[in-house]
């Protein structure tokens, strides 16, 4: 891994201090709804870079406004012959699914594939596409003004990007089935308690107390924390023997870096960490 070039984003912001990139979604005017944005394409830039640049240990997302995301863009989807007929919802059933599978669906590939931790600081309303973006993150913490809803089937759809396979991983298939077949919002209270947000805090605490977490994790040895998050994701789909063998193989890299040997320093000379990536 080297430095990579900060990646030009058209409807988000991104800043990056201390190994933590902070992503603001900045589409307010329509609730940083996914679709009818560069939003999709903003995203899927950002994890490209923190992949590839070693400077990145954390990728935080949050929303600018009052919506973390309102997910798809409901006026796109009601005039989708007229105004927007290139948009992401027009089209006959081919051209539909193509949208789909170019589109929003990169999304889930690639934050299965991101190599850093991922935190979603849930701002205000996060709906359908936007509440499942939210779910795709590693944790979430939530402002008492977020509101949370798997809202598809009240537009007479379904979650075409992927959400069903990540809420029922998340809470359990009955909740989630529950969430999926009633549409129905939930508020930060009942989120925390289902265990989709790790914690609520006041809105004006959110951005400052996610960052701290983020911090806490970018502190540690670089290379060992990616090789736990890719530890963590190949737990979900390998058998007992295989996950064993992934981590006698990346402990064996562990071992061999100068971060290891720095880490064990620090923690028997009782004073924090100084790593390099090597």
């Amino acid at each position: 891994m080297s430095t990579q070039l900060t990646p030009a984003l058209s409807d988000a912001t991104l800043q990056l201090e201390g190994g933590v990139a902070l992503v603001t979604f900045n589409r307010h005017d329509i609730r940083n709804a996914l679709t009818g944005s560069q939003l999709i394409d903003d995203i899927l830039k950002v994890i490209d870079w923190a992949n590839q640049d070693s400077r990145v240990a954390v990728l935080v997302f949050t929303g600018a406004g009052s919506a973390f995301s309102a997910g798809g863009n409901i006026k796109e989807m009601q005039h989708r012959d007229t105004t927007h007929k290139d948009g992401a919802f027009s089209g006959d059933v081919y051209q539909v699914q193509e949208k789909y599978r170019r589109g929003i669906q990169q999304i889930p590939l690639a934050m299965e594939k991101t190599e850093v931790p991922t935190i979603a600081a849930i701002n205000g309303p996060a709906i359908g596409a936007g509440f499942d973006f939210a779910c795709m993150c590693d944790i979430r913490i939530g402002s008492d003004n977020a509101r949370m809803g798997e809202t598809f089937v009240n537009l007479g759809i379904i979650p075409g990007d992927g959400g069903a396979w990540f809420l029922q991983r998340l809470i359990g298939y009955q909740r989630a089935a529950e969430l999926t077949f009633t549409g129905r919002v939930i508020d930060a209270s009942e989120a925390r308690s289902l265990g989709i947000l790790l914690e609520v805090v006041s809105p004006e605490a959110l951005l400052e107390h996610t960052l701290s977490i983020a911090a806490q994790m970018a502190a540690k040895p670089p290379q060992a924390l990616r090789l736990t998050k890719r530890l963590m994701k190949s737990a979900q789909r390998l058998e007992l023997p295989d996950f064993l063998d992934q981590c006698a193989l990346f402990q064996g890299i562990c071992h061999n870096t100068e971060d290891h040997l720095e880490a064990v320093s620090a923690f028997i000379e009782k004073r924090p960490g100084d790593f390099n990536g090597r």
